[in-house]
């Protein structure tokens, strides 16, 4: 069982971890929307609270392919600013470098976009960048190593975004709000589950 499958499993939904294996017959998810584990069938009861909180927390660094510790810094950044804690939080997680890439259909996953990252493919503002948690910032500008096909590149639904394709580059028009982030959690949740 694909390690990307169980975590969708896990929270019962489709996570779009695998990209378009996500989408055709081969999801895991689609066979079996139980949770994994031997008493993955048997094994539902009522959520406290608590469980809710962690549940959405878990989903939210599946999704984004974070750590506890880099939600958790992020979580610390959003309150610390003069913003909406919940919102910031989902801005900064949305500007990633990786989430920008999968966002502009660059990569057709979140771990692929780390991966083109990793392997010094793109380019911010014209420096090579390597770290795939790099936050872009409002007319950053993002392009691509020539050997990379970017061909399917496109901002298609995504307003705060604006792709060149002639340039083969992403420009970051704005950064988003929650409105213009097209994501399945309760974030308030998982900010409650911080601030306890």
């Amino acid at each position: 069982m694909n390690h990307g499958c169980r975590k969708c499993r896990r929270e019962g939904e489709k996570l779009l971890l695998k990209g378009e294996r996500c989408l055709g017959q081969k999801c895991a998810i689609t066979k079996r929307s139980y949770a994994p584990g031997q008493h993955g069938v048997s094994n539902i009861k009522k959520m406290s609270e608590y469980g809710r909180q962690l549940r959405e927390k878990q989903k939210i660094k599946r999704i984004y392919g974070v750590s506890e510790s880099v939600l958790r810094k992020y979580y610390d950044l959003a309150e610390k600013s003069q913003d909406n804690t919940t919102e910031k939080m989902l801005s900064i997680l949305e500007t990633r470098l990786d989430n920008v890439l999968y966002r502009a259909k660059a990569a057709p996953s979140r771990s692929a976009s780390k991966q083109l990252v990793s392997h010094g493919k793109i380019y911010v503002n014209n420096k090579k960048v390597t770290i795939s948690s790099y936050l872009l910032s409002e007319k950053d500008y993002i392009t691509f190593a020539k050997n990379i096909n970017t061909s399917k590149i496109s901002a298609q639904n995504i307003s705060w975004l604006n792709v060149e394709k002639a340039k083969s580059a992403i420009n970051i028009k704005k950064i988003p709000t929650r409105e213009e982030i097209d994501l399945n959690v309760n974030e308030n949740l998982v900010v409650e589950f911080y601030s306890r």
